[in-house]
């Protein structure tokens, strides 16, 4: 058993290493130790300011480019990737969803900044 490594869901120090993943036999959460390297050498220090997806610091006003097909909730409609989104709002939405916009073709709508690449 290993002790090296904590769970990051429950905190467990019960851990143990199956080939490329560390699991939690209490909680039984598995994740993979590169994800735990990765995430330890590129840990932010958070800052309050809002993101995009390549770490560009966004502001009100800003263009943005939508980088993944993103399902529009209530709807079959999908905003395509490359859709450009002009004047956005920034805000905190609670739910991750950091950004207001409007968007042709679907109108006012809420965005997660890990999902658009500033222009």
């Amino acid at each position: 058993m290993s002790t090296e490594a904590k769970c990051p869901k429950c905190s467990s120090e019960n851990v143990y290493q199956d080939g490329n993943l560390w699991i939690c036999p209490e909680c039984s959460h598995e994740w993979s130790s590169f994800a735990a390297e990765a995430k330890s050498e590129n840990e932010v220090v958070p800052d309050g300011l809002i993101r995009d997806a390549y770490g560009n610091v966004l502001s009100d006003g800003d263009t943005v480019t939508v980088i993944k097909d993103l399902k529009v909730k209530g709807s079959s409609s999908v905003v395509k990737v490359g859709t450009k989104v002009k004047g956005i709002r920034l805000g905190d939405g609670g739910d991750g969803h950091d950004i207001s916009c409007k968007i042709d073709g679907f109108g006012s709508m809420n965005l997660k900044s890990e999902f658009v690449k500033k222009v």
